[in-house]
């Protein structure tokens, strides 16, 4: 059977990326959390005491960085110059420092070749937020995850506190609105939906519910012979 890439877009909360891996568990495909490597050259960043700020000194950085990704029992995991990162790069100084760090062009091109590399063989479901315009923008499936701010920031507030962090929603909320403003109106690969796209609103939808929603697509487009599908 053939195989597609199915690139996931949409901003932070909005589910994509839990969606992206289920979905990509479902079909046996390779989940590419694009989100997740940036935050894995952000904290390189913070650990090496470069200001993230100095984009010819972070760019040199993340040309040097080796990272690499593993599903293990069902979970993906980051690995960051060999060193398992998974949670590291959850924190809060990552999470204040990578819309910068991942504005700066010459980093981002250095990301989609390691991103396109990773899809090349296809069997792949990927995530981030330029993925349908700039990483992929042959996919084969787009989709664009959006949902109310208000219950992204729930969301992100529920995923903090599993993991021993508590912030007061009003700030979440803050903090979110300024990442979808950076993320959005960077110069380079800004965050939005591709032309091509299937938009899909999460704030009242279950995780199981995108999951279903997506599949269904997939499995219509898997439907379609080559043959038929080259045309």
């Amino acid at each position: 059977m053939r195989k597609i890439i199915i690139a996931i877009d949409g901003p932070a909360g909005s589910g994509k990326s839990t969606t992206a891996r289920l979905v990509a568990e479902k079909l046996g495909y390779i989940y590419v959390d694009t989100g997740a490597m940036y935050r894995a050259i952000t904290l390189r960043v913070l650990q090496s005491g470069t200001d993230p700020r100095d984009e010819k000194k972070v760019v040199k950085l993340a040309g040097e960085t080796d990272i690499l990704l593993k599903n293990h029992g069902g979970k993906l995991h980051i690995y960051l110059e060999g060193m398992d990162v998974t949670e590291a790069i959850r924190s809060e100084d990552v999470t204040k420092n990578v819309s910068l760090v991942s504005s700066y062009a010459e980093l981002r091109k250095i990301m989609v070749d390691k991103q396109r590399s990773i899809g090349a063989q296809k069997g792949c479901v990927v995530d981030g937020r330029d993925i349908g315009t700039v990483v992929f923008p042959e996919a084969d499936l787009k989709f664009f995850v959006t949902a109310d701010v208000m219950e992204r920031a729930r969301r992100r507030q529920e995923e903090l506190s599993a993991n021993g962090i508590e912030i007061p929603l009003v700030q979440v909320v803050r903090e979110l609105k300024d990442r979808d403003l950076k993320d959005s109106t960077r110069e380079t690969s800004p965050m939005r939906k591709a032309d091509d796209a299937v938009e899909i609103d999460t704030t009242n939808l279950t995780i199981d519910g995108q999951v279903h929603m997506i599949l269904n697509y997939a499995n219509e487009a898997l439907s379609v012979p080559d043959e038929v599908d080259k045309r």
